[in-house]
């Protein structure tokens, strides 16, 4: 067993405890749990220095839930502009990207800002503004 080790990322002097705890990952409102991760985890912030193989299969868990949201957010953001009657061309002028942006956020190839997302999901609730929008 080592010294007392300190949680670096609290900088407060918690002292960190070595065992098996479960780690819950959290993405776009989706979340997966890593059961009995073992390392040494701080007590206020939940961080944890892994044992040897714990990291893997941490980011193991965390590449497949990462996954899993990015095709959820693609199909969200296409069930969304189709709902507004937009092509992807279309999309990406009026949202900025330029013309193939929509597609590429479509096959998850890259993300779109975070602002774009927020602005489609109000519209998605208030497909009205669509036409305020275009008059910018």
């Amino acid at each position: 067993m080592r010294n007392p080790a300190y949680c670096l990322q609290c900088d407060d002097g918690s002292v960190l405890q070595h065992g098996a705890q479960d780690m819950m990952i959290t993405i776009d409102g989706m979340s997966q749990t890593v059961p009995a991760v073992v390392g040494w985890h701080c007590p206020t912030c939940g961080t944890c220095e892994f044992d040897d193989g714990e990291g893997k299969r941490f980011s193991a868990t965390l590449a497949a839930l990462r996954q899993l949201a990015n095709a959820q957010r693609a199909a969200s953001l296409r069930a969304i502009r189709k709902k507004l009657g937009l092509r992807q061309a279309d999309a990406g002028r009026l949202f900025g990207g330029g013309a193939s942006a929509f597609s590429e956020y479509e096959r998850g190839k890259t993300q779109p800002h975070k602002s774009t997302v927020l602005l489609l999901k109000l519209l998605d609730r208030h497909p009205e503004l669509l036409e305020e929008l275009r008059g910018t």
